[in-house]
This record gives structure tokens, C-alpha cells and sequence, in this order.
């Protein structure tokens, strides 16, 4: 495992010194995806694990990357920096230059190493040497994944572009059944991985996607963007009395207020 993580460094130490540049630690985001792709390239192109396991599981690792950077980029590119890394930045003053090094890029590397644990032991187990219906199970948990996330984060893209719904909360679509399809999303995929672990007997693989989901509903995710919707949305009060917040399921019925 020592290999996902020196190259994943490797990626966000490079990544550091191209903020310091540019003066945006937001670059790290849209890298998040393809450092996690990267590992796992490192593990296949070092081991000789099960072929068919190993390409199944970069070629998932490469959509989901691919997207998710391509997503995260045309959200960002052209609006400046986060305003985490921008409050950060502001908190730390002429410190940051290095304090962002590990505050950020170091930390976020080592994150992203530790949720691929479940890659790990997919991409360089030597058996099971064919798919086996857990492998099948894995693979359609992480399609059921992608296209939650996908699809909830099209949704998002298209409401926001329209201005007549400034200010507005969006609760069509996947939004009608949960706030958070593209959190929920990403957990089911990462769960995926998890699955592909187990069907190699790599149960400890299992802590990367519980790790993740913890993250998006407790610290990064759902838990951050709650605070500031609920600050921002006057009617985002009534979209959670009737809204499920992770897991999807039909919609409460609420008095009109």
C-alpha cells in the first residue's frame, strides 16, 4: 500500500506548489478524483492480482474520476478560491504558503489513500482469479452509485443556471427524495469498492467506504452545506421537515406554513 500513498504525495505535493502560484488551494478539489485514480494505477501497474477484478475496478475508479474532476472543475474554474481555503488563508496570513501544504494537500493525499483501502485489495488479490457474484453484486452497487450522483449533480447544474430560481430550493428529481443525492451517491459507490474488497477476503477493505460516508454526512458533506443552506434558503426549513437528508425515501407530507 505504500506505493498509493508515496504516489499520491507525489501528485499533491506538485498540486501545492502550482497553488502557491496561482494563489487557489481549490485546485486540490478537482484532483481529489484522479489522485484516488492514481493509486489505483500504482497498485495495478505493481502487482499481479486477479486481471479481470484489476481492469474492472480501474475502469470504474477512471468514470467516476473523470467525471467527478470534469464537474468540479466547471464549477469552479473562474470563481476564484473556495471560501474555506479563502477563510483559511485569511486565519493564517503570510503562514499559509506552507500551512496549506499540510492543512490541505497532505491531508486530503493521505484521506484519499486511506478511503482506497478497498481498491487495494481488489486490484492486487490473486483470487478469486474470475467474478464471482460479489464482484457482480460490486459492480452493480457502484453503477446504482454513479448515477445517483450524476444525475443528482445534472439536476443541480440545470436549476442553478436558470435565474428565475435564485434563492429557490430545488426538490424535483432525485432532490424530491433526498437533500443530498450526489452525497448519497458517492457513498454507494465507495461501498461498491468495499464489495469488490470482501470478495477477495480483504474485510478490512471495508473501512475506506465507511470512512467516506462519515465524512459526507458528518464533516464535508451533508453536515457543512446544511448549515450554510439553511443560513442562505429562506424555504430550506420546510424542504428538511419534509425531506429526507441522506437516505432516499418519499417525502414527508408538511403543513402549508
Amino acid at each position: 500500500m505504500v506505493i498509493g500513498l508515496v504516489a499520491v504525495l507525489a501528485l499533491f505535493t506538485g498540486l501545492w506548489l502550482v497553488s502557491l502560484l496561482v494563489k487557489n488551494s481549490s485546485i486540490v478539489d478537482m484532483w481529489w478524483g484522479p489522485g484516488i485514480l492514481l493509486i489505483g494505477l500504482a497498485y495495478f501497474t505493481t502487482s499481479h492480482g486477479a486481471a479481470v477484478r484489476g481492469r474492472t475496478v480501474v475502469a470504474l475508479l477512471m468514470v467516476w474520476a473523470v467525471r467527478l474532476a470534469w464537474h468540479i472543475g466547471a464549477r469552479n474554474i473562474g470563481h476564484g478560491e473556495d471560501f474555506r481555503y479563502a477563510k483559511w488563508r485569511r486565519e493564517r496570513g503570510a503562514a499559509w504558503w506552507w500551512f496549506s501544504y499540510f492543512k490541505v494537500f497532505v491531508l486530503q493525499a493521505v484521506i484519499a489513500w486511506i478511503i482506497s483501502m478497498p481498491v487495494y485489495y481488489a486490484i492486487t488479490s490473486p483470487e478469486p482469479a474470475r467474478f464471482t457474484a460479489l464482484d457482480v453484486a460490486a459492480t452493480t452497487l457502484f453503477a446504482i452509485g454513479f448515477l445517483f450522483e450524476a444525475i443528482g449533480d445534472e439536476q443541480l447544474r440545470r436549476f442553478k443556471k436558470n435565474p428565475a430560481n435564485q434563492g429557490r430550493v430545488l426538490d424535483t428529481g432525485l432532490w424530491r427524495y433526498t437533500r443530498h443525492p450526489n452525497y448519497f451517491g458517492e457513498a454507494v459507490m465507495w461501498w461498491g469498492f468495499g464489495l469488490f474488497s470482501v470478495a477477495v477476503g480483504g474485510y478490512g477493505g471495508v473501512i475506506g467506504p465507511a470512512i467516506m460516508t462519515f465524512l459526507l454526512i458528518r464533516v464535508s458533506g451533508v453536515a457543512l452545506l446544511e448549515k450554510t443552506l439553511q443560513e442562505s434558503k429562506p424555504g430550506y426549513a420546510q424542504y428538511v421537515r419534509a425531506t429526507s437528508a441522506f437516505l432516499p425515501r418519499p417525502p414527508r407530507r408538511t403543513a402549508t406554513p
